[in-house]
């Protein structure tokens, strides 16, 4: 080695170090893209790498991947389903930029020892060649945002090129770091030295970078909050200094008078809320941040078979009659016993007032949707008449949140979510059938829900007189539940009390089942009646593609 730093022969860097400098170098460079994205909604490349994946993979990969993942977080219980699922997505996201990085930290160390070259030109030719792919990428999923991205991709290719080029440079440094040394030990120091700062500084750019972003989207959620609340026509009390849109309350259908409701059996210590809360509401969709809409100047573009299409504001669908109805929506991924399910208050118009007032043609069959996300959906005509189906723009007294699908999205009843469309930008008025994002990748062509039932808790710190109160819910979509029923280990099945009435006719029903406790381990089963006659089958399924069926047990000891 001295006789090597005394000739100045250089030895080329390892293929680790290579990778190595490469991924660590990729930290702060995403971190700049996180600010980028605060700054100035200029793309983050890790999840739109992810979501890019996800609409290109086959569909019964996609599909595997979604079953594997929410069965691990189920049985690890990790956390609400939805939640995990898209940290889980996002982690994947940065992960693969980590490992993008770490691949042309390698390649540049190959091109070095496979030509006369030094580091920063290899790398800028495989920067430039990241680049490319990345715009690739942008410009197939951002087709719809066209006009914005010449300066999204000049951001790019000045941040993907600058840090390929430098990493080049680095690694050339990494072996020859300062003025040639005189002994192994110099050399070894200096190099070390090097190293170190070249990782402290990457972190640290890394730290500042997510903070300031951070920092950013804290200030621009607070501040989009403000703008975008509303109190809307619900039955729920409105939220405090929020601006009101001028929209007339719907009434409570004599079903769901508040004073039958306070009449009404008190579900189990520890049954789930009867109304889900926005926050808690579950969130499934083909992105891993949601589409940040304006809802200023968002439009609703109305195409096709209709005598006087236009474009449609918010302010233009809020003009027409308000509906108020509670629902309980699903997840087809939902397995059984899952939290990919809620029950909210949808407001909005309805679809069929709108398709009227623009002059539906006769010929038409369906309604194609379009979503500002890429994702697309249908439905026929028979449900596009159907006064139960809204455009909604309200949900549990404000207007949609972001997450939820701000500004507008459809509810049709009798349908797992993946049929519902949130986001929406484009309504077409067709003469056929239409096409489904998730149907054409494998899914139900239907997405009816199944009929389940759920144990939500067994309240073993309440028991009084001898019985222990067992509760749940039970949904059969818009089918309502008729009966709802408990085996314990392999006995007689017994009918357990129903909270009646249900805040609507299309939401779940909570249940309670008020067992005689008898010490030991014990496997409590539940299944359901819907309101047709139809029971509840106990044959295991999985999620795909129909949705899961089987009955839900858990074991209790006392």
């Amino acid at each position: 080695m001295e006789h090597e730093m005394q000739s100045g022969i250089r030895r080329a860097p390892t293929l680790f170090l290579g990778a190595a400098l490469g991924a660590v170098t990729t930290l702060p460079l995403i971190a700049l893209f996180y600010l980028g994205a605060q700054l100035a909604a200029l793309p983050f490349v890790p999840f739109d790498l992810f979501d890019w994946l996800a609409r290109v993979l086959p569909g019964n990969v996609i599909t595997r991947g979604i079953d594997t993942m929410v069965t691990a977080i189920q049985l690890l219980g990790l956390g609400p389903i939805s939640a995990v699922a898209k940290t889980i997505e996002q982690a994947t996201g940065v992960v693969m930029v980590i490992a993008g990085g770490a691949l042309i930290g390698a390649g540049i160390v190959v091109g070095m020892r496979r030509t006369r070259w030094s580091g920063a030109p290899i790398g800028g030719v495989l920067g430039a060649l990241a680049f490319l792919a990345v715009a690739a990428i942008e410009l197939n999923l951002n087709s719809a945002n066209i006009g914005s991205m010449p300066v999204a991709l000049l951001w790019l290719a000045i941040m993907i090129f600058g840090w390929a080029r430098l990493l080049g440079a680095w690694l050339t440094r990494a072996e020859a770091p300062g003025p040639m040394p005189a002994t192994t030990g110099d050399y070894r120091a200096e190099r070390r030295a090097f190293l170190t700062r070249l990782v402290g500084g990457s972190i640290g750019v890394a730290v500042a970078a997510v903070g300031i972003g951070r920092w950013l989207e804290l200030q621009q959620q607070a501040s989009g909050a403000g703008r975008s609340l509303a109190t809307l026509a619900t039955p729920t009390p409105p939220v405090s200094g929020a601006p009101a849109l001028g929209v007339e309350p719907t009434p409570f259908a004599s079903l769901t008078e508040q004073a039958t409701l306070r009449d009404r059996l008190l579900p189990a210590p520890g049954t789930r809320p009867e109304l889900t809360a926005t926050k808690d509401f579950y969130r499934i969709d083909i992105d891993t941040l949601p589409p940040v809409v304006d809802g200023a100047s968002w439009k609703l573009q109305v195409s096709g078979l209709f005598e006087r299409p236009r474009a449609l504001t918010l302010s233009d669908l809020i003009a027409y009659p308000s509906v108020t109805q509670p629902i309980t929506q699903g997840c087809i991924s939902n397995p059984i016993a899952g939290d990919l399910i809620g029950t909210v208050n949808y407001t909005g118009t309805r679809l069929r007032d709108v398709l009227k007032d623009l002059g539906l043609r006769p010929e038409a069959r369906a309604l194609a949707i379009t979503a500002v996300d890429g994702f697309y959906e249908w439905v026929p005509l028979e449900e596009l008449m159907d006064p139960r189906t809204l455009l909604v723009y309200g949900m549990n007294g404000e207007t949609l949140t972001v997450d939820h699908g701000f500004p507008l999205r459809i509810f049709i009843p009798n349908h797992y979510g993946m049929k519902q469309p949130k986001w929406i930008t484009a309504l077409e008025a067709i003469n056929r059938e239409g096409r489904g994002y998730w149907v054409d990748r494998g899914w139900s062509a239907t997405a009816y829900p199944q009929i389940m039932a759920v144990i939500d808790t067994v309240a073993k710190d309440r028991i009084e007189n001898g019985r222990v109160p067992i509760g749940g819910i039970a949904w059969a979509g818009d089918r309502g539940i008729r009966k709802v029923e408990i085996q314990v280990d392999n006995g007689p099945w017994a009918e357990a009390m129903l909270r009646t009435p249900p805040l609507g006719p299309m939401t779940w029903v909570q249940w309670r089942y008020d067992w005689p406790v008898v010490p030991g381990r014990h496997v409590f089963r539940v299944r359901a009646t819907e309101g047709t006659g139809a029971l509840q089958t106990p044959v295991v399924q999985d999620t795909y593609p129909d949705g899961a069926t089987g009955y839900h047990a858990i074991t209790v000891s006392f």
